[in-house]
């Protein structure tokens, strides 16, 4: 079988077209390939392709353009000089995809929200209060709450981290560190008591109260005042009131909201009934994906870390914060489940291994709160989370070591 000839085109830059006028006399005819620039500069003219000799286009073009040589050969580009690309030298400082938490409607429209307890509770209208126009979706525990964001049931999780008389509900803190979720923000929500009870029922009827523990332990005082003396204590207020209606008691009265009492038909036998009138509940908002952090609205971090024995440790974590001016608003330790227990050096004594919980105003976005965690994680060399909110951010650096160290940056309200 014959050879056959390969013609080889060369690609010929418009820059690198002769100027000459001679040669732009007529010439025959030739068949001709018209190519436009991709970036949309409509200041370069169209280059074309032709089987005809050309002659040897320059060495170099300016601009960072390829150089082509005479064999049709592209040739590195040309270095640019003045141009910096910080992603060379830092990878963190390359822009991030959206996500869906990115671009999400501000209102909820669409969205999917899990709370814990039934329809009427504190916790829809924290819902509600972050994103007004979702779909609320009622769930029995704390835990299903979580399961439901993770596994596509639900889009976002409103639930309670800290009220102003209970203080903090560790439940939901021990959850955070089980389940792979992102706080995207807060919420607070005014707490406003009401006695409910069945129509007809007068308070002297009264025996009992029944509600979740926290609301009959911020409404002690009040009850004992108007002559209620037993408590009975359920999972959640709303679940309280539909108990009551359901079983339509007499004798015992439920602690929930005046919403409550519209949805199960009850009546309003008090109202603000709690013994501190500034009644405060915050509310996290979860996601299954962060946002963005930024610097141009309020964030806040929370992290958790657990630190080895020995004295000034705690100090020292603290004073990466202290040094660069950022705000602790939240600290707070819990027994470490996973190490309960820790051995002395003399190996007599058993001492509670513990997490610190703390809460930062700073945005992730934020070179010193970066350089601080940074700080943090070499004094400790622990596991780091970090979760995203306009107060509150999501970002994962885990290690295997004994010391932990996990933080979440979210937007606060």
């Amino acid at each position: 079988m014959a050879p056959t000839a390969c013609l080889r085109l060369p690609f010929l830059p418009a820059r690198a077209r002769s100027t000459n006028p001679a040669a732009t006399s007529p010439s025959p005819r030739r068949p001709s390939l018209k190519c436009s620039a991709a970036n949309g500069d409509s200041s370069i003219k169209p280059n074309s392709i032709s089987n005809s000799p050309a002659p040897a286009p320059r060495a170099t073009v300016a601009d960072g353009v390829e150089s082509v040589d005479v064999n049709g050969l592209r040739r590195p580009s040309a270095p640019v000089s003045g141009l910096t690309v910080p992603g060379a030298r830092d990878p963190h400082w390359l822009p991030r995809p959206l996500t869906s938490a990115d671009v999400m409607d501000a209102n909820g429209k669409g969205l999917k929200v899990a709370y814990q307890g039934c329809p009427g509770a504190y916790s829809e209208a924290a819902a509600k209060k972050a994103y007004p126009n979702c779909e609320t979706v009622p769930c029995e525990h704390f835990d299903t709450a979580f399961q439901a964001v993770q596994n596509w049931v639900a889009d976002r999780a409103v639930l309670p981290l800290e009220n102003s008389l209970g203080g903090s509900i560790h439940r939901n803190y021990d959850l955070l560190l089980r389940h792979s979720l992102h706080i995207v923000g807060e919420v607070r929500l005014a707490v406003r008591h009401c006695l409910l009870a069945n129509p007809g029922v007068k308070i002297e009827n009264l025996k009992s109260a029944t509600s979740h523990p926290q609301a009959l332990a911020q409404c002690e005082h009040t009850l004992t005042e108007l002559g209620i003396e037993h408590r009975e204590a359920v999972d959640d207020t709303a679940g309280a009131a539909k108990f009551v209606a359901e079983q339509m008691l007499q004798d015992t009265g439920a602690i929930a909201s005046s919403l409550a009492a519209k949805l199960y038909g009850l009546d309003v036998l008090a109202e603000n009934i709690q013994d501190d009138k500034d009644n405060v509940t915050r509310f996290m908002m979860l996601a299954r994906e962060p946002i963005i952090p930024r610097t141009d609205k309020p964030f806040k971090t929370s992290i958790v870390f657990s630190l080895e024995e020995g004295p000034g440790q705690l100090f020292k974590a603290l004073a990466v914060f202290a040094l660069r001016e950022i705000n602790l608003t939240k600290i707070e330790s819990r027994p470490h489940k996973e190490r309960p227990l820790r051995v002395s050096d003399d190996c007599l004594l058993k001492n509670f291994d513990y997490l610190f919980y703390v809460d930062l105003e700073a945005s992730m976005a934020d070179p010193k709160t970066q350089n601080a965690l940074g700080n943090l994680k070499v004094l400790f060399l622990g596991v780091c989370n970090l979760f995203k909110s306009p107060g509150k951010l999501s970002y994962r650096c885990e290690r295997t070591l004994d010391s932990k160290y996990f933080c979440r940056s979210h937007a606060g309200e």
